[in-house]
């Protein structure tokens, strides 16, 4: 009667972890996108914004 050991302190912990990593996955999906990925899109849409007002040939200021 041989069987494996367990450790029961290890596999509480994983399990919580594991209904964690579900309640967070839920929620990402919920809320859409995480930060640094919205913050990613944010940045690079200022960056291309100022690029095309850079090549602008006049400023919006001498279309008069």
């Amino acid at each position: 009667m041989t069987g494996k050991v367990l450790n029961l302190r290890r596999t509480r912990k994983q399990k919580a972890r594991t209904e964690a990593r579900a309640v967070a996955d839920a929620s990402a999906a919920r809320h859409g996108e995480a930060k640094p990925v919205r913050s990613l899109r944010a940045t690079q849409a200022e960056l291309d914004a100022r690029r095309l007002e850079g090549h602008r040939r006049e400023s919006p200021d001498e279309s008069e």
